[in-house]
């Protein structure tokens, strides 16, 4: 399941709040991809989403949850009044397996703009299932080094003329940070957690890291994004 563009939620009108609800079940050895465009909240917008997906010990799921600051090239940056997206995926004993929710909203004492920095987007990508650990795995992997090489502190080194690395933005932020962490029994999921600066950076590091989902769906995810 996708989307043809963003999903754009306009100004409020008064305290009115967009939702969007999406429950679904996902079958045994059945996988389910929603792998949508990002969410952009307009200025002074307010929006909800909340996705349950119920799944076996043999179901396979990859879903994508991301949003924007806005429309940040027209100067409108993280100008919204608030979002908030939850997620959970029940087990077929009804039992939680993931839980998770979002919610930025602005503050009298500090802005969600001054609270995000230079980041204008966040990105959120769950794996679970037996059809999907060779992506958790090398996504994991591959993470885990960009990281290290991006965040690596300055070395004092072991004599004179040793080699210091030093890390590859020294003096600002990285513009992609991203991490990943197990979850479920024995780790059979994977959430990975994205910030970055720009839209089309994390379309990159969505469209390599899925790559591999294509034989699976027909066509490589954000392909033609």
């Amino acid at each position: 399941m996708t989307t043809q563009a963003s999903t754009k939620v306009y100004k409020a009108v008064g305290l009115k709040c967009s939702e969007q609800v999406l429950e679904a079940t996902v079958g045994k050895d059945a996988l389910f991809a929603v792998i949508p465009d990002p969410v952009t909240c307009f200025s002074t917008a307010r929006y909800y989403q909340k996705q349950v997906f119920h799944v076996s010990g043999s179901s396979n799921l990859v879903f994508v949850d991301w949003f924007t600051s806005g429309r940040y090239e027209s100067g409108e940056i993280w100008d919204f009044n608030s979002y908030k997206s939850v997620n959970h995926i029940i087990s077929e004993e009804n039992q939680p397996l993931f839980i998770d929710s979002v919610l930025l909203e602005q503050g009298s004492n500090c802005s969600i703009s001054e609270r995000m920095q230079e980041y204008n987007v966040v990105a959120m990508v769950v794996l679970l299932g037996p059809k999907l650990k060779h992506i958790q795995d090398q996504m994991q992997d591959e993470v885990k080094n960009m990281m290290s090489v991006q965040l690596r502190p300055p070395t004092s080194g072991g004599g004179r003329y040793a080699a210091r690395p030093q890390p590859l933005y020294p003096q600002s932020r990285p513009p992609l940070i991203a991490s990943c962490s197990p979850f479920g029994r024995t780790g059979t999921g994977m959430v990975a957690r994205i910030v970055a600066v720009s839209t089309e950076s994390v379309y990159t590091f969505l469209r390599h890291h899925l790559a591999a989902l294509e034989p699976l769906l027909g066509a490589a995810p954000y392909s033609a994004s």
